[in-house]
């Protein structure tokens, strides 16, 4: 891929297949629920739904050090509210050691083996609710974001769709496929 390229040899402008460094600061009903404060922006390869629909559309075009305001609907971030992810479950079916509490979170495997999770959002006499929607489902999400560095991917990080760090190691991630 083509990219315009500074006097480094970097990309200029966020576009499909650069990666992307970035510092935001994401706020749900005025309330901060995530930053990249401490540990440091994130990094990932634009264009590769890394990240949420509605967040990666509005990068497009911007600039190493530019900063920017971004809402996102719940259908371009986290999706809406899905009530057919709400079940009702019968407490003996869970383990003992399970608190039934409302906010308890919850992973479970399906009957395909995947990993789900939950929070208890309701506990009666001989059942709880389990909620599998995401926590931020059907929020409007606000992010501050500043783009803190922009390069082209590597042809591994392309054929891969995500970002490899300094630490990565290609043998360890053929064990894990």
């Amino acid at each position: 891929m083509e990219f315009a390229l500074d006097a480094e040899n970097k990309p200029v402008v966020v576009e499909d297949d650069v990666v992307v460094s970035l510092n935001y600061t994401l706020t749900v009903d005025g309330e901060v629920v995530d930053s990249s404060e401490e540990d440091g922006p994130i990094s990932f390869i634009q264009g590769y739904g890394n990240i949420i629909p509605g967040l990666e559309r509005e990068l497009y075009g911007m600039r190493t050090g530019q900063s920017k305001h971004v809402s996102v609907s719940a259908a371009d971030g986290y999706g809406t509210v899905d009530p057919e992810a709400v079940m009702e479950v019968p407490t003996e079916e869970l383990p003992a050691d399970i608190p039934l509490e409302v906010g308890v979170e919850l992973e479970i495997l399906n009957e395909d083996g995947e990993e789900l999770s939950a929070v208890i959002t309701k506990v009666g006499e001989k059942t709880i609710v389990l909620d599998f929607n995401h926590p931020l489902a059907g929020k409007q999400l606000e992010f501050d974001v500043t783009i803190t560095d922009l390069r082209a991917a590597t042809p591994e990080e392309l054929d891969h769709g995500h970002v490899h760090d300094e630490d990565y190691d290609e043998d360890e991630e053929d064990e894990e496929n």
